[in-house]
């Protein structure tokens, strides 16, 4: 399992250290996430490495998913789209399922730990069924600059329950009575994701999945979700493909808690050719196979909390354009480690741009990966939440935590 000492090639010494003294008060505590899914997006990518590494520091965290019926998950999407901007009719019958189900999920989980983390829409209700033994933090992995008046009043009802709200940007912050902090998410570099891998490991699972790599690569990976813009992507191709041979790979999945994958899938099905791919896979490998053969990345999102795909690929030295939304800006500084675009035809400019210049690739990729060692693995992630639970000793005196 990766310690805190493996990072230290990366971050140095004296990170390492730090970390390893903020964890030492934590080590008699039991802390919990809960999200909704094991497997799709960048929450689970996350959770999956950082419950890990906690562990590792010696403090007991662990995690839970909640179930739900279909209509229970159809509603929190459309929240989740309502969160990002999108108009909800939130019905008094949608209402009552979705606190029902929450309802049913609080007594299949009792949750007594020291300190919950939610993580958001879906499990947010759950406050309402414990009697808190420590604190409750309500992380928010959303774009919230402008979320939908109503429904962003009735989810209110239960933040303001929360002891601690975690954003991803400062620019996400509401007006909301409790602490807010923010916190970028990160990478493992350890992981079948971001690891080092030989040419014969990405030829291989490349040849796998009969992708052609004769001419450059085109690769967007990312969940089936059309804030994700996996049509605008296609079309920027095209028009770039007039004046420059390539391939384009798109490679998603589909989210166990996410209903409009599928179809988003299935629309997508149209556009398949011999030289463009539309590829749903769970297999980390190939992530990372792709990301590091692939000449340019593109994540051209029309909203993103933060594109944990966009620090991927620049983990692995390749350059990337990206939607000049949300937490993209804070991780690509336009022209110097990727470009930011806002349109299908500057997407498809600056890939012509990039397939036709090897230097400035190389260039970018090298700014690129520089950019992650130094804001964005996992090893800083962890210390912001070390530094948060450690706050809290003034303020709550923890059940059995001697000397609190």
């Amino acid at each position: 399992m990766v310690t805190a000492e493996d990072y230290e090639q990366y971050v140095g010494s004296g990170t390492v250290e730090r970390v390893l003294r903020k964890a030492r008060p934590l080590r008699d505590y039991h802390i919990v996430n809960v999200n909704s899914t094991y497997y799709g997006g960048g929450v689970a990518e996350i959770l999956s490495s950082k419950i890990l590494l906690m562990n590792s520091l010696g403090i007991k965290t662990g995690w839970r998913i909640i179930q739900g019926s279909p209509d229970f998950f159809s509603i929190t999407k459309k929240m989740h789209n309502a969160l990002q901007g999108d108009r909800i009719n939130l019905s008094r019958r949608k209402r009552e399922i979705y606190e029902s189900v929450v309802y049913e999920n609080a007594v299949r989980n009792h949750l007594d730990h020291d300190i919950v983390l939610i993580h958001d829409p879906q499990p947010l209700p759950l406050i309402n069924h414990y009697r808190k033994r420590g604190p409750w933090i309500w992380r928010c992995h959303i774009d919230l600059t402008r979320p939908n008046r109503q429904l962003w009043s009735y989810l209110l009802s239960f933040i303001r329950k929360y002891d601690a709200v975690v954003l991803s940007l400062e620019e996400y912050a509401r007006r909301i009575p409790r602490p807010q902090l923010f916190f970028l998410p990160a990478i493992n570099p350890f992981s079948i994701k971001n690891r080092e891998l030989s040419e014969e490991e990405i030829n291989e699972r490349l040849a796998h999945y009969s992708i052609p790599t004769d001419l450059p690569l085109v690769v967007q990976v990312s969940r089936f979700d059309r804030w994700k813009d996996p049509e605008g992507v296609i079309q920027a191709f095209k028009i770039a493909r007039k004046q420059v041979g390539c391939t384009l790979v798109l490679l998603g999945n589909v989210a166990s808690d996410d209903p409009e994958g599928t179809k988003i899938y299935e629309s997508l099905m149209k556009y398949r050719e011999e030289r463009i791919l539309i590829l749903s896979h769970q297999d980390s490998a190939l992530v990372n196979a792709l990301q590091r053969r692939a000449d340019v990345v593109l994540q051209k999102s029309l909203r993103e909390g933060f594109g944990l795909t966009v620090t991927e690929a620049m983990w692995k030295g390749t350059p990337v354009i990206g939607g000049n939304a949300g937490g993209i800006r804070h991780q690509i500084e336009d022209g110097v480690n990727g470009f930011l675009v806002s349109s299908i035809e500057e997407a498809a400019d600056r890939i012509v741009l990039l397939l036709r210049d090897r230097k400035l690739r190389e260039t970018m990729g090298r700014r690129a990966r520089e950019t992650v060692a130094q804001k964005f693995l996992l090893i800083r992630l962890v210390e912001q939440y070390l530094d948060l639970f450690n706050s809290f000793e003034a303020s709550y005196r923890l059940v059995g935590k001697p000397g609190r």
